[in-house]
C-alpha cells in the first residue's frame, strides 16, 4: 500500500474515516515524509494550518513498519496522539504496529514515596491529607498509574510531588518497590512498542541523562519525529543546562526527614542538621530581595548578602553530606538522599565557579516563595547536532510555524540542520475570504503611556459588532490586567481572564459561553484549537518581540553582535514574527471559519522591519478601515 492509497483522492480514509477530505498539500507532505523515512534522511516540513499534519506524518510511519518516536510539545497532543489520532488510523489501515505512550517520570505515581507520604502524618496539610487518600484509593485500582487519570485532584496539589518521583529522588533498582513500578512498567511497553509518543521535554531529558552516562529513557528508534518542533530549540536549552533550586534543596530536606523517621529515627542531629539547611535555603531566597525576576549572574554575584547566602547553603549542603556518609549503609532512601546531596552541592559548586572556558549564559529567576539558578548554553546547535550523530536515523521536524517567509535559516541556525531538506505546504483555507486583517490608522507607539486604553476603545466597537466570540491576546501580563480592569466597565460580554481559572477550564467556559471575550498572554498565543462560531476575532496588543531584559536573549544577541552580525535582524525579528505566526494561527482552524485579525501595533507599517512579518503571514484579506471590519460581521 502506498501514502496515494491512504490520504489520495477516494483513497482508504476518504472511505473508512467519516468528514475526512483528501488534501493535496497533506498528499505532498506524507509523500515527503515516507521519503525521508526510507532514505533516514533529515526533513524540516511545514505545514500550514489545515494540512492535516499529524495523519500527513503518521500515515507513512504506520505504513513503514519502522521503530519511530513521535515526541510532542506538550502532554495535551502526546493524549491526542495515542488517544484518538493513532487509534483511528490504525483501525482504517488494519494496522498491526505497537504503540506506547511514555511520558516523564512526574506522571507517574511512585508507590514508594505514596507509601512514604501515607507513614508520615505530621507534616500534612487537612488538604493535603484529602488529596493523598483520594490517590490511595485509586492507586488501588490504576493499571498504569498515570496522574491525569485522577481527574478529582487538581493539577496544581501540593500532594503531586509527594507522591511523584523525580531524577534526584527516585530509588532505582533498589527500591523496595521496584517490581511494581508504573514508569519501568510504561518504560518495559516502550520498549516492546513499534511507535512511542514523547514529548520534547522528556526526548532532552533522555538525551541530557545519556550524556551524562546514566543509560537511557528511550528505546532505540529508526526514526524521529518532532511535532510542533519550533518549540525544541528553548526546551533543549533548558535541558542541555544546569539548575540549582531552593526548592530542589527543600524536597530533598522534606525526603531525608521521612526517610530518617524510616531507617534512622536515632540520630537527633540529623533533624537538627536539615533544619538549618531549609533555613539556608530560604534565606538565599531572601538575599535576592521580594518580588519576581530573571536576571544575568553579574547583576548579583558581588552582591555581599547572596555571596554569604551562597557560602552558607554550600557549607550546609557539606555538613549533611558529611552526617549522611557517617551512616552510609543505613538504609537505601537515606542513601539516595546521600547521592541527591552531593549532586546539589557539585551543581553550586559549578554554577558559582564555572570553568574559564564554560560559554555558558549563567543566570537567576526568583519566584515568590523560591529561586533558581541556571547555567544555559549560549547555542544548543552544537550539542543537538552531536545528539542527532548518536542516533543515526531519520528525523522529522514539522510545525505550522518553522519559516519566516519562505526561509527556514532562523529555525535551522537554531539546531543546526544546514544540511536539512526544507519544504512547505500552504494551508488549504480560502484565507482572502474567510479572514480579514485589520490594521488601524492612528494607534499611538506601543511604549507610550495611553496604549492599552486606545487598544481598548479601539476594540470595544468591533467586539459589539461581532458579538464578543474574541482572544485578545497581550504580550505582557501588565498590559492584560489593565485591559481587563477596562473592559470589566465596558464590555457587555462574558471576560474570561488567564490567572482566574486553569487554561483548559477557560477554553471550555469560552465555547460554552458563545459570546465570551477571553484575554490571555503567551500560552494562549499556540496550542489552542477553537472551531466554529465561538471564536470570530483575534487581537493581537504589540508584536510580540521578547523582552530584551531577559538575560537569556541578551547573551544570545551579544554573541551575535560579537560576530559582527545584527541580533535584531537576525535573531530577535524572526522569532516575533514567528510568534506573530502562531498567534494570527488561532483565528481560522476550519474550512467554514470567518474572522477578523486586529493587529494593533503601528509598526507594522511604519517600521522597515514590518515587511518581515508580513511575508510571515497567512494571505488575509487587508484593510485599514474600521467600517471594513465591522461590515464584516453584518
Amino acid at each position: 500500500m502506498e501514502v496515494a492509497d491512504v490520504l489520495g483522492d477516494g483513497g482508504l480514509l476518504s472511505r473508512t474515516i467519516e468528514g475526512f477530505a483528501h488534501r493535496p498539500q497533506q498528499l505532498g507532505m506524507a509523500e515527503a515524509v515516507g521519503d525521508a523515512l526510507e532514505q533516514g534522511a533529515t526533513l524540516i516540513a511545514e505545514a500550514g494550518t489545515g494540512t492535516g499534519k499529524t495523519f500527513a506524518y503518521l500515515v507513512p510511519v504506520l505504513l513503514s513498519g519502522q521503530k519511530v518516536i513521535i515526541s510532542t510539545g506538550t502532554r495535551n497532543l502526546q493524549d491526542q496522539l495515542f488517544l484518538r489520532d493513532l487509534p483511528r488510523l490504525r483501525e482504517a489501515m488494519s494496522s498491526p504496529l505497537k504503540v506506547a505512550l511514555l511520558k516523564g517520570r512526574a506522571n507517574y505515581l511512585c508507590i514508594h514515596r505514596m507509601e512514604t507520604a501515607l507513614l508520615d502524618d505530621r507534616g500534612h496539610s487537612r488538604e493535603n491529607l484529602r488529596w493523598l487518600m483520594k490517590v490511595r484509593d485509586w492507586s488501588g485500582l490504576t493499571e498504569r498509574g498515570d496522574v491525569s487519570e485522577l481527574a478529582d485532584v487538581p493539577e496544581d496539589a501540593a500532594i503531586w510531588p509527594l507522591v511523584t518521583s523525580t531524577t534526584d529522588n527516585c530509588l532505582g533498582q533498589e527500591c523496595g518497590a521496584w517490581s511494581r513500578c508504573h514508569l519501568v512498567e510504561a518504560r518495559r511497553r516502550a520498549q516492546e512498542a513499534d511507535i512511542v509518543v514523547v514529548n520534547h521535554h522528556l526526548l532532552c531529558a533522555d538525551f541530557a541523562i545519556r550524556d551524562d552516562g546514566f543509560g537511557e529513557l528511550l528505546p532505540a528508534a529508526d526514526a524521529f519525529i518532532i511535532d510542533e518542533a519550533h518549540q525544541l530549540p528553548e526546551v533543549a536549552s533548558n535541558f542541555f543546562g544546569t539548575t540549582v533550586s531552593s526548592r530542589q534543596i527543600l524536597e530533598l530536606t522534606r525526603d531525608t526527614q521521612a526517610e530518617y523517621h524510616r531507617e534512622a529515627g536515632d540520630l537527633p542531629q540529623l533533624p537538627e542538621q536539615l533544619d538549618k539547611l531549609g533555613k539556608a535555603a530560604r534565606d538565599l531566597r531572601l538575599a535576592f530581595g521580594q518580588g519576581v525576576r530573571r536576571g544575568a549572574w553579574n547583576e548579583v554575584e558581588n552582591d555581599p548578602g547572596i555571596s554569604a547566602a551562597l557560602d552558607l547553603c554550600r557549607d550546609r549542603l557539606a555538613e549533611l553530606k558529611a552526617m549522611l556518609d557517617a551512616i552510609k549503609g543505613r538504609g537505601k532512601g537515606l542513601d539516595s538522599c546521600l547521592s541527591r546531596c552531593e549532586a546539589l552541592a557539585g551543581q553550586l559548586d559549578g554554577l558559582m565557579s564555572p570553568q574559564a572556558d564554560n560559554e555558558d549564559i549563567r543566570w537567576f529567576e526568583t519566584y515568590m516563595q523560591s529561586l533558581r539558578l541556571n547555567s544555559t548554553p549560549l547555542d544548543v546547535a552544537e550539542v543537538f547536532g552531536v545528539q542527532m550523530q548518536r542516533h543515526p536515523a531519520a528525523w522529522i521536524f514539522t510545525s505550522a510555524t518553522l519559516a519566516v517567509g519562505d526561509s527556514f535559516e532562523h529555525f535551522q541556525q537554531q539546531l543546526g540542520l544546514f544540511d536539512a531538506l526544507a519544504q512547505k505546504w500552504d494551508s488549504p483555507f480560502d484565507y482572502p475570504n474567510q479572514a480579514l486583517w485589520f490594521v488601524p490608522r492612528g494607534m499611538p507607539q506601543p511604549n507610550e503611556p495611553g496604549y492599552t486604553e486606545a487598544v481598548v476603545d479601539l476594540v470595544v466597537p468591533i467586539l459589539e459588532a461581532s458579538p464578543g466570540r474574541a482572544f485578545l491576546l497581550f504580550t505582557s501580563h501588565r498590559a492584560l490586567r489593565q485591559a481587563a480592569d477596562l473592559l470589566e466597565e465596558r464590555a457587555d460580554f462574558p471576560l474570561l481572564v488567564q490567572g482566574s481559572a486553569p487554561k483548559a477550564e477557560l477554553l471550555e467556559r469560552f465555547v460554552e459561553h458563545g459570546n465570551a471575550v477571553l484575554l490571555g498572554t503567551a500560552s494562549f498565543w499556540e496550542g489552542v484549537d477553537v472551531r466554529g462560531d465561538a471564536l470570530s476575532v483575534v487581537v493581537i496588543d504589540k508584536l510580540p518581540f521578547a523582552s530584551p531584559g531577559d538575560p537569556v536573549l541578551q547573551a544570545r544577541l551579544d554573541a551575535i553582535r560579537r560576530r559582527g552580525g545584527n541580533p535584531f535582524m537576525q535573531h530577535q525579528v524572526p522569532q516575533a514574527a514567528i510568534a506573530l505566526k502562531q498567534g494570527a494561527g488561532r483565528l481560522i482552524r476550519d474550512v467554514t471559519d470567518r474572522g477578523v485579525l486586529v493587529l494593533c501595533d503601528p509598526r507594522l507599517l511604519k517600521k522597515g522591519y514590518g515587511q518581515t512579518f508580513l511575508d510571515a503571514m497567512p494571505p488575509f484579506g487587508r484593510t485599514r478601515e474600521l467600517d471594513q471590519v465591522l461590515a464584516f460581521f453584518d
